[in-house]
């Protein structure tokens, strides 16, 4: 594995609000993590990775663990640097790429849907030797020890957070809402520029709650897989909500075509693009090619379901 102590992980910080940082790392042209073919160079890293920490005083909430031990490490100790020493950590959901260093925080609760916790565990052996995604390993898999179903409240400080479970991109999905700021952090249940498929079965559920999810007080979003010019200048409004239901809707209508496999990017976001809500980035190419091939596995052969738009 990767010797982490040779090179500092390049990370930008942005100050988004008093309360709120965002860490970002990839989109960038930081050294490889590992020579060979690997998930967080070819996969995070490309895609690009924001965590956040929302702070009050000298107690934070880190929103997700980072793809290593090495970038959550940096980040601990930046928040350190500025005088915090109380910590909590909140998965988003079980994926790697959001939890890869949560033993940076093993001295701390950690906070995550009981989806999340049970996803973990089922598959520690797998995620610990790294045969699930290929290498890197994550060889001290850390599993959240605070754990709710639906709904969790916490404060920082005097700010006030709501945790929702949202069957959204993964079953466990957890945003982090902050109500008084009118502020999402959304995970991976919106990325810029579309969204990673991996549950098909569940897109009808995904539209769903992505429409209630615009019925939301919102005026900022922030994802962790996003463009990092738009969340340093103050992130993404709810048409980011309506580009992520107008690819998911046109990939799950079209899944029936005879041509689906050959759909092109363009062919399903440039509508959403024209209108500047997303923007079209092409590390994302492959993962669209893999949305088609895992929507078609599933649906090509099934009745569509209907979708109220």
């Amino acid at each position: 594995m990767h010797d982490e102590a040779a090179a500092e992980p390049a990370i930008r910080v942005f100050a988004l609000t008093e309360n709120l940082l965002c860490f970002y790392a990839g989109r960038d042209d930081s050294p490889r993590y590992l020579a060979e073919p690997n998930w967080i160079d070819d996969s995070a890293m490309a895609l690009g990775v924001a965590t956040y920490a929302v702070y009050d005083g000298d107690a934070a909430i880190i929103y997700d663990a980072f793809a290593s031990i090495a970038q959550a490490r940096w980040v601990r100790r930046h928040l350190e640097e500025m005088g915090i020493r109380k910590f909590t950590l909140v998965y988003s959901h079980w994926h790697l790429d959001h939890i890869a260093g949560g033993a940076v925080y093993s001295d701390s609760n950690i906070v995550a849907t009981k989806l999340t916790a049970a996803a973990l565990e089922s598959q520690r052996a797998v995620v610990e030797t790294g045969t699930l995604w290929g290498p890197p390993a994550i060889e001290n898999l850390t599993i959240p020890n605070v754990l709710f179903d639906d709904h969790y409240e916490m404060r920082v400080g005097d700010v006030h957070i709501e945790l929702r479970r949202v069957n959204i991109h993964s079953i466990d999905g957890c945003v982090l809402y902050m109500p008084k700021q009118k502020i999402l952090l959304a995970g991976d249940t919106l990325e810029d520029c579309l969204t990673y498929m991996i549950e098909p079965e569940q897109l009808p559920a995904h539209i769903r709650e992505l429409q209630a999810m615009r019925t939301w007080d919102i005026d900022r979003i922030y994802p962790d897989h996003g463009d990092p010019r738009v969340i340093a200048r103050g992130g993404y409004d709810k048409s980011f909500i309506d580009a992520t239901i107008a690819y998911v809707t046109a990939m799950l209508q079209r899944s029936h075509d005879a041509d689906y496999l050959h759909g092109a990017m363009e062919d399903y976001i440039s509508g959403s693009a024209a209108r500047g809500w997303i923007t079209p980035f092409e590390p994302y190419r492959p993962v669209h090619a893999q949305n088609l091939k895992v929507v078609h596995g599933y649906w090509h052969d099934k009745p569509l379901p209907p979708i109220a738009l």
